[in-house]
């Protein structure tokens, strides 16, 4: 059955929208301009192909893996496939597979009512409150005790045995991501100072990246976009995260159809992890 059509929702105060753009873009563009005063020096072409060739598989685990298969198993696969995706999302530094889909899965159980536990419409009122809410959204709720029985959102995923090795092997995912950047960056520089900043640009700042392009779906999309359906929330459609964040912008169609393989809807909308 398809989703309403929402009715018009009111717009965000001017202070709070260029709140949330700030706390979004300044980071990137602090880290851009890093890249331009180090370039030729702790920047390169090697770094800059590390960075994205590293970006774009391990955010298409955490979308394509993590989220579209594994949480809202909305379109199936092989075993062989599993395990690739798993494993990149891993690599994607967010948490072992098990613990994020549950989460999400209560996300979606509970979206923007109390028990949700990352919405930012539960932190107080007026302009403070909603800066609190933006936090929390984003990154505050890693802070904050794990719910209780999050185990029982996965019971269906545990009856796999190659999920569930995937899952505990969490950590060896996590140094594989780092140490394929700095190989490739010691061989394709042939140097150790090439190894290192390898790790640095295809490691730590790509994970920086999906970890503050995924953080802000939760954050960004439930204040700042167009809800096209009345989905029972407040999930919005933002183009800038549709596309930085692979098709996953496209909250709202999300929200409405949790089981479409696909989010963008229009030609226009950009979903990536759909193509």
């Amino acid at each position: 059955a398809g989703a309403a059509r929402a009715e018009p929702a009111g717009r965000l105060p001017a202070t709070l929208w260029v709140a949330n753009l700030a706390a979004v873009i300044l980071p990137f563009v602090g880290l851009a301009a890093a890249a331009f005063l180090l370039w030729g020096w702790g920047f390169s072409w090697v770094h800059l192909g590390l960075l994205l060739g590293m970006y774009l598989p391990t955010a298409l685990g955490v979308t394509v893996g993590y989220h579209r298969l594994f949480t809202h198993r909305s379109f199936e696969t092989n075993g062989v496939v599993q395990f690739i995706l798993g494993v990149l999302g891993s690599m994607a530094v967010e948490g072992p597979l098990l613990d994020w889909v549950a989460m999400h899965r209560l996300h979606h159980q509970h979206s923007d009512a109390p028990d949700d536990p990352h919405s930012p419409h539960h932190e107080g009122r007026g302009f403070l409150g909603l800066l609190r809410g933006f936090w929390h959204a984003h990154m505050g709720w890693i802070f904050r005790p794990e719910p209780a029985d999050l185990s029982r959102y996965v019971k269906d995923l545990r009856q796999s045995a190659l999920l569930r090795e995937l899952n505990a092997l969490f950590p060896l995912w996590v140094a594989v991501g780092l140490l394929i950047p700095a190989v490739l960056g010691g061989v394709l520089t042939a140097s150790w100072t090439g190894a290192l900043l390898g790790l640095v640009w295809g490691g730590g700042v790509r994970i920086f990246f999906v970890h503050h392009v995924t953080w802000s779906v939760n954050s960004v999309c439930h204040l700042w976009g167009r809800r096209p359906y009345a989905s029972g929330d407040e999930s919005r459609n933002n183009f800038l995260f549709g596309v930085l964040a692979l098709g996953e912008g496209w909250h709202n169609n999300h929200h409405a159809f949790p089981t479409s393989a696909r989010h963008g809807l229009h030609w226009w909308q950009i979903d990536v992890s759909y193509w």
